[in-house]
């Protein structure tokens, strides 16, 4: 027992010198750890803070978003924005008020809205309005049938991406009633926020390969700027052709060959894009000249993208609008897998519902597999506005003969598309009248788009300031009358020549104001610039 309890001493002595000798290791390495801390705290106070470094800069960002431009809402509106700012707060000008002519926004220049297609739109936003009285039966029919095809029968909820299978069906008999009983299938149409989003879909999926085999879009010079700007976003390649402004901005096929010829030098076109009725040169072209597009191609291998929106915009005597499809369709068998998207909008026409962003895409001829890739790729952005596909189907379901909205909306419609006429014909007719401009027929759609022959003491001002001429023009133009037009250089045009864009959507009274300020402007620019 002695034995074992000397043994238990040893081992309890043996465990405190061992305690002993790691607190004392515990305490140095703590004060040693601890004049680390203070030193690092010292050294930190000594030597500057790291600035934080902006992520993302002009020079780093996107090259793509960089390069992208649109001339129609450019540096001339934010100056004609400003100057209206002038003007309320005082300030003299040699005008009383600024005419915005950049634009095709009809209800911001005034065009009331059609009374059948808000009356529907409200039924849809607010149903407890389905019980008033005064509403017609027949915008309550058409309100119902869009709510049916809505979740919970609500416009708030979302939609499928293609959109909204009961207004996909309306827009399909629209066409078949518009291209004469040509079939349409509702699974090849998909409703867009505005054509433009279809349009850029469809681009999107058309851009493939890398350097030669890049793909090229081949797009009108003038051409609307969402085509440049979508193709520098997307990174495709541009292929300008040139309408032919001697005939009313027709389409060439040697121009047309010309284009493609000098791209396969460095790109693989694989569209072409047709503006029908044009924007910004307001031609509507021939049956025979597109059935001469079409041919073309379908022996180029090119997808044919119609932009179509102006379709219900037709004022010249003797001009007609045909759809690409229409005309496809009755070539015959020997071009009935050409491929073509068209495109249509409730923005233009005689709705001017710009704000809505309604729209649609119709596809013929499309590989089935590629469209699932398209549906996909729209799916991303969930769907597009419920408010504007129930617009959409007003567009493509409109009052039908002997239901109690018909003549009225008919009556709105007739005055809507006669005004614009009446305004396409003042407008070019005015211009033609002054020296210096000469300006074709607005045909169709929303604009016209003189030529401006200016002086070269003038062209070579510009210069030296930096601008495009009819840049200089158009910005002189807005200082001295007040009139915001957009330069011609912001839609492309020939080399040497200048024009500006000019919209037909204000009202007649203010289309004479504008045609006055401008007489009253070229003919004093015109003197002081003159060689």
């Amino acid at each position: 027992m002695q034995c074992l309890n000397l043994a238990r001493t040893h081992i309890i002595s043996r465990r405190s010198a061992v305690d002993s000798i790691l607190r004392s290791y515990s305490w140095s390495s703590r004060s040693r750890k601890f004049l680390g801390i203070m030193e690092n705290c010292a050294s930190e106070q000594r030597q500057p803070r790291r600035k934080y470094e902006t992520v993302l800069t002009v020079e780093n960002m996107n090259p793509h978003i960089v390069k992208m431009e649109y001339a129609v809402r450019g540096p001339i509106v934010q100056r004609a924005i400003a100057l209206e700012k002038e003007l309320i707060q005082g300030a003299k000008k040699p005008f009383k008020d600024v005419i915005r002519c950049n634009i095709g926004d009809a209800h911001a220049m005034g065009q009331k809205p059609l009374t059948f297609l808000r009356q529907v739109i409200a039924l849809c936003a607010y149903p407890a309005l389905l019980n008033e009285s005064n509403f017609p039966e027949d915008a309550k029919d058409r309100a119902r049938r869009i709510l049916s095809g809505c979740k919970n029968g609500s416009i708030g909820s979302y939609s499928e991406s293609t959109g909204i299978d009961v207004i996909r069906g309306d827009a399909a008999k629209y066409i078949e009633r518009r291209d004469g009983g040509i079939p349409s299938n509702q699974a090849d149409i998909m409703l867009c926020a505005g054509a433009s989003e279809g349009i850029r879909a469809v681009l999107k999926l058309l851009t493939a390969g890398d350097g030669k085999t890049r793909s090229g879009i081949m797009i009108p010079i003038p051409q609307y700027p969402l085509y440049s700007a979508t193709i520098a976003e997307i990174d495709a390649i541009p292929v300008s052709y040139y309408m032919h402004e001697e005939s009313g901005w027709s389409l060439q096929i040697p121009e047309l060959k010309r284009a493609i010829d000098e791209a396969r030098k460095h790109c693989k076109p694989v569209a072409m894009v047709v503006i029908n009725p044009g924007n910004p040169t307001g031609q509507v072209l021939s049956r025979q000249n597109i059935e001469d597009v079409i041919r073309f191609c379908h022996k180029e291998d090119l997808f044919l993208m119609a932009d179509e929106v102006y379709q219900d915009n037709v004022y010249a005597e003797g001009s007609q609008f045909h759809s690409f499809k229409k005309v496809l369709r009755e070539l015959g068998d020997e071009f009935s897998n050409q491929e073509l998207a068209s495109f249509h909008s409730t923005s233009k026409g005689y709705m001017g519902e710009c704000g809505q962003r309604g729209g649609y895409a119709e596809l013929v001829n499309v590989d089935k597999g590629v469209q699932a890739m398209l549906y996909k790729l729209i799916s991303a952005k969930l769907c597009p506005t419920v408010t504007g596909q129930a617009v959409m189907d007003v567009v493509v379901n409109p009052p039908r003969e002997g239901e109690p909205s018909y003549e009225n909306h008919m009556a709105e419609r007739k005055e809507v598309l006669s005004n614009l006429a009446l305004k396409a014909k003042l407008v070019a007719d005015g211009f033609n009248a002054v020296e210096g401009v000469s300006c074709n027929p607005v045909m169709g759609a929303m604009y016209s788009f003189p030529q401006i022959h200016l002086p070269k003491k003038a062209i070579a001002i510009a210069k030296e300031k930096g601008m495009a001429p009819d840049a200089f023009y158009a910005f002189e133009f807005l200082e001295k009358a007040g009139v915001c037009v957009v330069p011609g250089s912001g839609f492309g045009q020939v080399e040497g020549t200048y024009h500006f864009r000019m919209t037909i959507l204000p009202s007649v009274e203010k289309i004479k104001d504008v045609m006055e300020r401008f007489t009253a402007f070229h003919t004093k620019f015109m003197e002081e610039y003159k060689d």
